[in-house]
């Protein structure tokens, strides 16, 4: 990390991925989903707001760089599809979710920043289904922390990051929080 991101991390929090860190695994979450998936043409990028539309749209860039056409892209958002959407004391900010129609014999691909207990790609999934039945759906995530709570499983991970179910995975992207790519651990703090 850079002094710069150093000095924006307090001294509690643990530096896991730099900018070129994050780089690095987008590029290989990219050149995975090339792989897996030969009809490029009917592969959708689903972005769950906010950081998971820009990871989403930088995925679609890195496999255009490679010479492949450009993956569509879209917005996914699960405010409405939590369930835990009555237990919150402040109801959830929607966003307008846009994805390209239709959906059927297209493989959706679900991008989150953080996987943790695995309700907001539950969540996902159910907000995908109002808008048609895709062939498959398949989860990209820069993070996975681990913790599920419900059966789930990633098929696209930047890094696994071992955590405990109090510790926090801070990530800022430049050009969502105006801060530069990174994510810090921050401990559970001890009371």
């Amino acid at each position: 990390m850079t002094k710069n991101q150093n000095s924006r991390a307090s001294s509690t929090t643990l530096p896991v991925l730099d900018g070129e860190a994050i780089n690095r695994a987008l590029r290989r979450i990219a050149h995975e989903i090339v792989e897996r998936n030969p009809e490029l043409a009917s592969v959708v990028l689903a972005g769950i707001p906010s950081r998971g539309v820009e990871i989403a749209q930088r995925i679609a860039g890195i496999i255009e760089s490679l010479g492949k056409p450009r993956l569509e892209t879209g917005v996914i958002d699960v405010s409405m599809h939590r369930d835990d959407v009555g237990k919150r004391a402040d109801l959830p900010r929607v966003q307008a979710s846009r994805l390209p129609l239709p959906l059927e014999d297209k493989t959706v691909i679900i991008v989150d920043d953080v996987f943790f207990t695995g309700r907001t790609a539950r969540a996902a999934m159910d907000a995908i289904a109002s808008f048609g039945r895709p062939a498959r759906i398949q989860l990209a995530v820069l993070i996975d922390r681990g913790h599920r709570e419900l059966p789930i499983r990633v098929d696209y991970v930047g890094k696994n990051l071992p955590t405990a179910p109090g510790e926090r995975v801070r990530l800022r992207l430049e050009n969502v929080d105006g801060e530069p790519d990174a994510v810090w651990l921050v401990p559970e703090e001890k009371a």
